[in-house]
């Protein structure tokens, strides 16, 4: 082959190696891996606005303990008069329509009372105490008032504090999320406008929220062993209502 043929040769291979080259740089600064790193990085020229939403919520739920205190000196005894009466306070609970999986036994506990012999010098059991509590939901709260005062008469001696508070709160942060996300996008809209930039992709968001928490109704009472007639007034119940509150942060990219 002559020289020049040669020279021709290598000249278009070197132009066809280079070309590949430049093909490749290009894909990779644009579609490939390059482009994929960039876009990973977070942009320099970034903007950040944050927005609250909020919800004014009330409680659907009461939780109510009540409870029965036996004392004597046979245990197998109270035990069985602590039975019937925290059974007939169940059946009642379930007569105001309180369904059985909301209620829940939450203490049965049998303890000895001990005294203290002075011409022995020595204690020994006198008798013994025993206490069941149970806890139970209320899910229609215009029952609250008729079960608090239909417990004593039944052999029930302590009445708890009712607390009220909600079955499903995350349906209500996400009304607030939701809220506080749209406030969040217009306002950094309006913001590009008046600084003249536009908006690029979201960076990074993050929101935190405060639950609400109903106070305490009291209605703890110690009622004494043999239980109260049905005079002992009922206190007011009054649930109220208090605000769930979200607050969001967005970062943008500028273009």
């Amino acid at each position: 082959m002559p020289i020049n043929d040669n020279s021709k040769l290598k000249n278009i291979t070197v132009a066809v190696f280079l070309i590949f080259l430049m093909l490749a740089v290009v894909y990779s600064v644009f579609f490939g891996p390059v482009k994929h790193f960039t876009d990973s990085m977070v942009p320099t020229r970034t903007f950040s606005v944050s927005a609250e939403g909020k919800v004014t919520v009330s409680p659907d739920i009461a939780n109510l303990s009540f409870s029965v205190i036996s004392e004597g000196s046979n245990p197998k005894t109270i035990a069985n008069e602590n039975v019937q009466k925290m059974n007939a306070a169940i059946n009642f609970a379930k007569s105001q329509g309180i369904e059985e999986k909301d209620i829940k036994t939450s203490q049965y506990s049998l303890n000895p009372r001990y005294e203290y012999d002075e011409d022995k010098k020595t204690s020994f059991i006198s008798g013994y105490t025993l206490t069941q509590t149970v806890l139970v939901k209320i899910r229609n709260l215009d029952k609250v008032a008729d079960v608090v005062a239909g417990l004593p008469g039944l052999g029930i001696n302590q009445i708890g504090s009712i607390s009220f508070d909600i079955d499903d709160p995350e349906v209500y942060l996400a009304d607030a999320r939701n809220q506080a996300f749209e406030k969040a996008a217009k306002k950094a809209e309006e913001m590009a406008s008046q600084n003249n930039i536009k908006i690029d992709k979201i960076i990074s968001f993050s929101d935190w929220n405060s639950s609400p928490r109903f106070y305490e109704q009291s209605a703890k009472t110690a009622l004494g062993m043999g239980g109260v007639d049905s005079s002992v007034p009922v206190p007011q119940i009054e649930p109220g209502s208090q605000e769930v509150t979200v607050q969001v942060s967005i970062t943008y990219g500028i273009k």
